[in-house]
């Protein structure tokens, strides 16, 4: 049997968190035969919350379970954690802006970077969710000196997986055949979801397809509106179940590797490719293997969609400007 692997996660009372517990306890992140250690974190108001989810979590006499620690103290949630899923941060309230959500999550990412620089392990793999994602993992990063930048993302999985369907019901095709998918950016509506070099088989989408006003007016728009769709239609609620299951792909590849001749869209840390200025955290497509992810560079890139790269480019540094 192997050694338990230590996974902390915040915000794990919430609507993702009770999608992705059983999941990940039941193995469908880390596999069948890898024991786990779950870490888990909220406030202090939400620790009640705890006691119904831990019931659960022993009824299912998962057998890789080993030992859940509940706790509003980070310190106990991060303490040698192999892996940090930061899914917990405010909600945007009414009538609440953008730059008022990252003045407000700013201060919890920046206590979250300091802790996990301190107690967690070194080679700790960060992915947060938490929105706004980029630069929360940005601040996270930035609040931890000691650890690798390469270890820490930004989830853009989710919206990988909803250009990935939305195309797969455009050509009548499973997800599984369509290779090569890129959303570019932030986490925001100013993403680009980038048809241009998706394949299935040994077609080109686009070519496939053959309809730009689809593309420009229905798969763009949809994929960067889509979780706001999503909460109207859910009266409210945000994606969850989508959203565990994006945070369980990102994990899978990026710790046991991407398919053959494919890639995943991931937020990790510009190395000045494609005119995005290092130090950003930045939606690129990327390779893995071994544990570690490699950003695809030296794709052909046309004037309209550099332009829209840019302008989700330039939300990422006034979002930096908001909370220096």
């Amino acid at each position: 049997m192997k050694p338990p692997i230590r996974i902390a996660i915040t915000g794990a009372t919430g609507q993702i968190g009770y999608s992705l517990l059983y999941r990940i306890a039941a193995g469908d992140m880390l596999g069948h035969d890898q024991p786990i250690i779950l870490q888990l974190h909220d406030i202090t108001e939400a620790q009640h919350f705890f006691k119904g989810i831990v019931m659960e979590l022993n009824d299912c006499a998962f057998p890789l379970l080993k030992q859940v620690i509940t706790t509003d103290d980070l310190d106990i949630a991060f303490g040698d954690a192999d892996i940090a899923l930061l899914v917990g941060a405010r909600p945007r309230g009414e009538n609440m802006e953008r730059k008022d959500l990252l003045a407000a999550n700013g201060p919890i990412f920046v206590r979250q970077g300091k802790v996990l620089n301190s107690v967690a392990m070194k080679n700790i793999k960060i992915l947060v969710v938490g929105n706004p994602a980029n630069t929360n993992a940005w601040i996270t990063l930035n609040n931890a000196p000691d650890l690798d930048p390469r270890n820490f993302s930004a989830m853009l999985r989710l919206d990988h997986n909803r250009a990935l369907s939305q195309v797969a019901q455009k050509i009548n095709a499973s997800v599984s055949e369509i290779k090569k998918m890129i959303v570019w950016g932030n986490h925001s509506n100013t993403q680009f979801p980038d048809l241009s070099h998706a394949m299935i088989k040994d077609q080109k989408i686009v070519s496939l397809i053959n309809d730009s006003n689809w593309v420009e007016n229905n798969f763009i728009p949809t994929v960067q509106n889509r979780g706001a769709a999503i909460i109207e239609a859910r009266q409210g609620k945000s994606s969850a179940a989508s959203a565990a299951n994006a945070i369980i792909n990102h994990m899978q590849d990026w710790i046991f590797g991407t398919k053959e001749n494919d890639w995943v869209s991931m937020g990790v840390v510009s190395t000045g490719c494609y005119d995005i200025p290092s130090g950003v955290i930045y939606s690129f497509p990327v390779t893995c293997i071994n544990g570690q992810y490699k950003i695809v560079e030296g794709l052909e890139i046309n004037p309209s969609n550099y332009q829209r790269m840019q302008k989700s480019y330039q939300e990422l540094i006034t979002e930096q400007t908001v909370i220096q």
